[in-house]
């Protein structure tokens, strides 16, 4: 047989959820029964029940007060306790807060202004011939346009000797006529 008996243990039971309309019966004939209790005490002596109304107002306007002024149970009244861990959070109006004093970056945010100015830094010095690529590239730019140079005269002695050869050749064709 099992340990809890025939029936089982309290863990294997099914579930009951009360419903929405039982939940609504027991708060109204909870309200009603405080209603009866209100007039009860009503009917023995007024004044206690309007001091009682008197109070439910004003308590509540007064619990942030009352919290605070609250006698504090054992050594809470005899040692006051803080934090130095604990920051407090001020909130600061937009009246006090200053824009002109600098703001505070973060690593990154510097790290990604510096590495900007470098590069900035680099390319003037690129631009003025000054950077070992720079130097570099001037330099292989010397050596192409020396020989484009070299490849146009070549290109231009060619095209002179075909016109002379041309022309030669014209002056044979012209005696060849003749």
């Amino acid at each position: 047989m099992p340990k809890g008996g025939k029936r089982g243990s309290h863990k294997g039971r099914m579930r009951t959820y009360t419903s929405p309309e039982e939940i609504d019966a027991q708060m109204k004939a909870e309200k009603e029964r405080k209603k009866q209790e209100q007039e009860a005490e009503g009917a023995e002596g007024a004044a206690p029940n309007e001091l009682a109304e008197g109070k439910l107002p004003a308590s509540g306007s007064e619990d942030s007060d009352d919290d605070s002024l609250r006698k504090r149970a054992g050594v809470e009244g005899l040692i006051e306790i803080d934090n130095p861990n604990r920051v407090a959070q001020k909130s600061k109006k937009v009246t006090q807060i200053e824009l002109d004093e600098p703001k505070q970056l973060s690593r990154r945010e510097r790290e990604e202004i510096e590495k900007q100015k470098a590069k900035e830094r680099y390319m003037k010095m690129h631009l003025a011939g000054k950077t070992d690529q720079a130097k570099a590239d001037l330099a292989r730019l010397a050596i192409i346009r020396k020989q484009r140079e070299d490849a146009a005269k070549k290109k231009d002695e060619e095209k002179k000797a075909k016109e002379a050869a041309a022309a030669a050749a014209r002056g044979i064709n012209s005696l060849a006529l003749k």
